[in-house]
């Protein structure tokens, strides 16, 4: 089974820094305390050669703010474009295809895009070949978006936890009042629930939660129902089911299907002052329900899942592959005499994904990745994040321009 870089999870095990009272800076002679920088608005000097560095920027909080162009961003993107300096976006937002969500950026930002440049959280899912002819659930994002995104990624069956509801309303009878909803873009599930009849009844081969779920409750108990059935037939129960003779009680030891997690962030910048949960918090919420069925932790149970995004490891090695790949592309005409790649900022808003992944990321490759927090989103500006970036700012212009001086 390829793991396209996923990790198995029950909570970040990625370590960091002790925190400081003060941000820090990271030179060649090591590290110094710093104040968050606020640049002049000129622009930084020209690159004299082909440039050894590259950025890696998040979208929300950095570029935009909800659906709004944040001040600058703009300039920032221009700038480098002008340079031949090669970036990537590195979202853990999602919920479109990546052609869809590119055209839309373009547009904001007034800048020219491409999917070269451009990995979300779910972008990964494109590489599991295992399932593309199986059964998956899709779940999370408006309406059935994922599911089409899944289908252009490839998959051939997917049902969300809406088709079901649709064909039986009783799964979960808190949800009526939004049948008319489901109404418009539901699809007939491939196969019955039928658990009279196990061999014929509809079978989950992999769980997918693509983008933010928006209905807790009903993907709550279906994917509850999923994990707790009998190799992922829905109507059945495994009997496996709290065997303590057997590893993690029993539970999701019957041949129940993967579960896999695109975006581990709690909170992100939304158009209100205060962040909002995110696919994070929905994880949360399903393993507290997982633990209050199962006994949980105290029990020796665990929701066995894969979570990718940032700050986990395989997806920095998923983005860096992809930005070689780009910045290849971009320096063609060079190509053959190309310096490697050294260094890649990543510039973020959320200390407990884009700094803290860019922290800790090893590059096989031994590229130096170093992390930049900016003021216009998760972060206050102010306070001291729990994980300790290589530079603090005010905005993606700020940054542009404190990396490049660094270069030259």
């Amino acid at each position: 089974m390829s793991t396209v870089g996923c990790c198995v999870s029950t909570s970040p095990t990625i370590s960091s820094p002790p925190i400081s009272s003060a941000v820090l800076q990271n030179h060649s002679h090591g590290w110094h305390r710093m104040q968050p920088r606020r640049f002049l608005q000129s622009a930084p000097p020209r690159p004299s050669r082909r440039p050894e560095f590259a950025f890696a920027f998040d979208i929300d909080g950095v570029l935009v703010r909800s659906s709004d162009p944040l001040p600058r961003a703009q300039k920032a993107l221009r700038y480098l474009q002008s340079q031949r300096i090669p970036f990537i976006l590195l979202t853990n937002g999602g919920g479109k295809h990546e052609s869809e969500r590119v055209d839309d950026l373009s547009k904001k930002l007034e800048v020219p895009l491409d999917t070269s440049m451009f990995v979300q959280s779910h972008t990964p899912f494109a590489d599991l070949d295992e399932y593309k002819n199986r059964t998956i659930m899709v779940v999370g994002g408006d309406e059935d978006k994922c599911r089409r995104v899944a289908e252009r990624y490839g998959f051939k069956t997917v049902v969300t936890p809406g088709d079901i509801l649709m064909a039986y309303p009783d799964v979960w009878p808190f949800s009526q009042q939004l049948l008319p909803y489901y109404k418009t873009f539901s699809r007939p599930l491939p196969a019955p629930i039928d658990p009279t009849s196990p061999s014929t009844s509809l079978k989950i081969d992999a769980i997918f939660v693509y983008n933010d779920p928006r209905d807790w409750g009903l993907d709550t108990q279906v994917i509850k129902d999923v994990l707790l059935s009998h190799k992922g037939i829905m109507g059945t129960l495994s009997h496996k089911n709290g065997d303590a003779s057997r590893p993690n009680k029993g539970y999701q030891q019957d041949g129940q299907p993967p579960l896999y997690f695109s975006n581990p962030d709690l909170l992100w910048a939304a158009k209100y002052h205060l962040p909002r949960l995110g696919q994070g918090g929905f994880r949360e919420a399903l393993e507290g329900v997982w633990a209050a069925l199962t006994g949980g932790s105290k029990a020796g149970v665990s929701l066995q899942k894969i979570v990718i995004g940032k700050p986990h490891q395989p997806t920095y090695e998923f983005a860096e592959k992809r930005l070689l790949a780009h910045r290849k592309q971009l320096l063609a005409q060079q190509a053959a005499n190309l310096e490697p790649l050294k260094r890649v900022y990543m510039v973020g808003d959320n200390p407990e994904s884009d700094i803290l992944g860019g922290n800790s990321y090893k590059s096989p490759h031994g590229i130096d990745w170093i992390s930049v927090l900016v003021g216009t989103g998760v972060h206050v500006a102010g306070t001291t994040p729990n994980h300790i970036p290589r530079m603090e700012v005010g905005d993606v212009w700020d940054a542009v321009q404190w990396a490049v001086e660094r270069e030259e």
